[in-house]
């Protein structure tokens, strides 16, 4: 496949998951197999240039290099698995730079006049960021060692070791001591030896040469031993052309797709706010188009928000509003509660959102009759995988309002359940809360998978009335930072820490439908849960069929180039 024709087709595929930062890959894989650039009877012969390489060397003093002209047989076979044209050679990267660190930051000891020196911060792949450069003293007799010249190669000794950049101003500038400074000999161009570091890092080549755990290391001795492929002069300067040319494409399109991300998203922002103004089918069809790819989690927590307020179903006026269904529930709220509660007022003082007719604002103590939260036992009384009653903990909870037990479930006995942990009983259709984070907003309702459950201290358990549903009151929590705030709670502890007291729990206000409108609420929620559902797998099929297209694409690339 010709070079432009895969090009053509890359810009089509270029949405593909990764497609841009795959065919940078590419390109520099390609580039150094000698797949970008063609012979040419004007280049002369490599031969030749190592030659030269000897008596630049020379006529400085250096010893003459093992791998010479005639000679490269000190390569082990895993060290250059790649295949390079026969008119290239492999040579270590010591034998064609004369190369060192550079100054060690001492203000102790230090002497001489204040330079500007450049740190691997200063450093990144092909490029230099220099707005906050730093100074130390350095005599002049020191300069040589530790100063950068235009066309000289840096190379990060520490940090991420091997990322690697060439000085292009005029100006000279002093380094640290965890850069190596690279001089390369007989005009050997710094920008093809840098694309070549760049492809070793993108294939993960690099990490033979980094040691060190967390933050690695090259020292100049590793650094010399590292193999680089190595065509003429001529070829070294076509091949670096043709390279930036296709980066600079990849910038495009890369660019591109940036642009057009952040227009889908602010259309998104202004789409999902037109349909909580006006959540109409047409606007609804609009946000569950495939080609109109709002984030799936925005869109679920769009349809929670708007169900609390009363704008995902009609009203119906032959409902029994919130406040009689409450009343009602007063009764059983006595019964429920010690004696040592009073009946909480509503609110007071406090500006909250008007609702729909038929609605009211209400307390969590006001619509529950058990508001508490949970006990955890020493960890030899708990039992992993097995055990006579369930223990939950953070982690199983969900933001989606169902609990995950399966993944790492958690017993205790029926003896520690039954004293240790009474306080702590949580039976099914109990709806759960974490307490403390980060994040808040883990809510699930309890299965009745086992007829008593219990929950640790970080936990919040509500035991709705009969006034609300249990699936409602999930929906309500679920929005708990957006409740909290309406009040004033503050939800973050001192040590930075998110965290809820159960008074604040108690105390969140929640707005309460009629029990009629509530079941309709959930059962629309449901509805456009599962056709996000069904969205979110559609877009990744269509991400995968654009990943395989892609992967094909680039192989009869590589078979054919």
């Amino acid at each position: 496949m010709k070079l432009e024709t895969f090009f053509e087709k890359f810009e089509v595929l270029a949405e593909a998951p990764g497609a841009v930062a795959k065919m940078r890959a590419l390109i520099l894989r390609s580039a150094m197999l000698g797949r970008l650039s063609e012979p040419d009877s004007n280049d002369g012969l490599v031969e030749h240039l190592l030659q030269e390489v000897e008596r630049d060397k020379a006529r400085i003093g250096l010893e003459r290099s093992s791998n010479s002209a005639t000679a490269n047989s000190d390569f082990l076979g895993e060290e250059i698995a790649d295949e390079i044209p026969a008119r290239w050679t492999w040579v270590r990267f010591g034998n064609i730079a004369r190369h060192n660190a550079g100054k060690t930051l001492d203000m102790g000891r230090n002497r001489g006049q204040l330079r500007d020196y450049i740190t691997t911060s200063n450093l990144y792949w092909g490029f230099f960021q220099l707005d906050a450069v730093r100074q130390m003293p350095i005599a002049d007799e020191e300069l040589e060692r530790c100063t950068a010249v235009k066309g000289d190669l840096l190379i990060c000794e520490g940090g991420e070791a091997g990322r690697a950049a060439v000085w292009p101003h005029h100006r000279e500038i002093a380094f640290q001591n965890h850069i190596h400074r690279a001089r390369l000999f007989s005009g050997i161009n710094p920008f093809f030896v840098q694309r070549y570091f760049e492809k070793l890092n993108v294939t993960g080549e690099i990490e033979k040469y980094r040691k060190g755990v967390g933050i690695s290391n090259m020292s100049g001795k590793v650094l010399a031993s590292i193999p680089i492929p190595l065509p003429t002069v001529a070829e070294q300067s076509r091949i670096v052309a043709k390279v930036d040319e296709l980066m600079a494409l990849c910038d495009r399109l890369e660019a591109q797709q940036q642009e057009r991300e952040t227009r889908q998203t602010a259309l998104a922002r202004a789409s999902l706010a037109q349909f909580g103004d006006a959540p109409t089918p047409a606007n609804l069809q609009f946000l569950f188009h495939p080609s109109f790819t709002i984030p799936t989690n925005d869109l679920r927590r769009a349809i929670i928000s708007l169900a609390v307020q009363g704008k995902l179903v009609p009203q119906d006026p032959i409902d029994e509003p919130a406040e009689s269904v409450r009343h009602s529930a007063l009764a059983e709220q006595a019964k429920s509660w010690p004696k040592r509660y009073e009946v909480p007022t509503g609110f007071s003082n406090t500006e909250l959102p008007r609702l729909p007719e038929g609605w009211r604002w209400c307390r969590a103590e006001q619509i529950c009759g058990y508001i508490t939260k949970g006990t955890t036992p020493e960890k030899t009384k708990m039992q992993s995988g097995h055990g006579e009653v369930p223990f939950l903990k953070v982690y199983n909870l969900t933001f989606n309002g169902e609990l995950d037990f399966e993944t790492s479930p958690t017993f205790v006995s029926q003896a520690i359940h039954e004293t240790e942990l009474a306080r702590s009983l949580v039976k099914p259709n109990d709806v759960l809360m974490n307490i403390v984070g980060p994040p808040l907003g883990k809510v699930s309702v309890v299965p009745a998978l086992y007829p008593e459950w219990n929950v640790n201290q970080a936990i919040a358990i509500f035991r709705p009335l009969c006034c609300v549903t249990e699936r409602y009151l999930c929906l309500c929590l679920l929005q708990v930072q957006t409740f909290s705030d309406l009040v004033g709670a503050q939800t973050r502890g001192s040590a930075g820490q998110d965290n809820m007291s159960l008074a604040q729990c108690r105390g969140l206000p929640i707005p309460l439908p009629p029990l009629s409108e509530q079941r309709r609420i959930v059962v629309r929620v449901d509805q456009l849960t599962d056709a996000a559902d069904a969205l979110e797998l559609q877009l990744a099929a269509s991400r995968t069929t654009a990943e395989k297209l892609f992967s094909a694409l680039v192989a009869e690339f590589g078979a054919e180039t």
